[in-house]
């Protein structure tokens, strides 16, 4: 176990059941974590793209599954594609469950910092190098941006960039303190110290769905870590919306964990 990690303060993290049928060991400081459930050819897409892009030369590249069942995530491909873990949730929870398993899994190897992508290839991965430079350079918490200087949001459903632009990052920006655009992307970069920190606990069973995005980019300001937003690629196919969340319950919900974190409900 790490020495930042005490064996009676790991006892206290509440991390869902999962298994690990592939894992090569660590091998580079930096992870990459990438969050799927039947993505199907989109998420041999992405790792594609980033096997062209040599990402597995600079981040240990590793999948959580919350269950997939289309036969997307076969261990011979996945290793072709330079693939060094799969997780694969087992109990109950979301999107937030799945990445409670795999930031536990991260910390116990020791990474020094971890970079989430969505496995749906909306997102560039190009910028993957960018935010494990500015995680080098001291930042904490760095996120992705399609609507700052240099970003380019394509196809983006009218509704969804209403409720960012409008209502989703204003709130966020508004309580944290901190001017956020893009806060319901979940490609992001965290560093071990925030990710450990006590006052952010984010190792609890209150993270389910997608709590813990929105609570993250209000409490890490509120605490004062370095956060940065980076431009980034979001690119929706033409004709279809690849998310997991339902048109209206979904976004409803959302719409309930954002006020949540806004007035400090999920602080520990």
């Amino acid at each position: 176990m790490p020495t930042d990690i005490t064996p009676d303060g790991r006892k206290t993290w509440q991390v869902p059941s999962f298994q690990t049928p592939l894992w090569l060991g660590r091998q580079h400081p930096w992870c990459m974590v990438i969050p799927v459930i039947n993505e199907g050819e989109r998420i041999k897409s992405l790792l594609a793209r980033m096997a062209a892009l040599n990402i597995q030369d600079t981040a240990d590249i590793i999948i959580v599954d919350g269950g997939t069942t289309d036969g997307s995530l076969e261990l011979h491909a996945l290793q072709q594609v330079g693939v060094r873990g799969l997780l694969l949730k087992t109990a109950p929870g979301k999107l937030s469950a799945q990445l409670r398993c795999a930031y536990a899994f991260a910390l116990d190897q020791g990474y020094e910092g971890i970079v989430t992508i969505d496995g749906n290839d909306k997102d560039d991965p190009e910028a993957i190098p960018r935010f494990i430079d500015a995680l080098k350079q001291g930042v904490d918490f760095v996120q992705a941006s399609r609507f700052v200087s240099g970003g380019v949001a394509e196809n983006t459903p009218k509704s969804r960039d209403f409720a960012i632009r409008f209502i989703h990052a204003p709130m966020l920006s508004l309580s944290s303190g901190f001017k956020w655009t893009d806060t319901t992307q979940g490609f992001r970069a965290y560093s071990r110290k925030l990710l450990l920190d006590p006052k952010v606990a984010i190792f609890r069973d209150v993270f389910m769905t997608y709590e813990l995005l929105a609570y993250l980019s209000y409490r890490a300001p509120k605490l004062g870590y370095r956060c940065v937003e980076l431009p980034t690629v979001r690119r929706y196919p033409k004709g279809e919306v690849p998310t997991k969340i339902s048109s209206v319950k979904g976004n409803l919900s959302v719409l309930e964990v954002l006020f949540r974190a806004c007035f400090g409900v999920y602080n520990p």
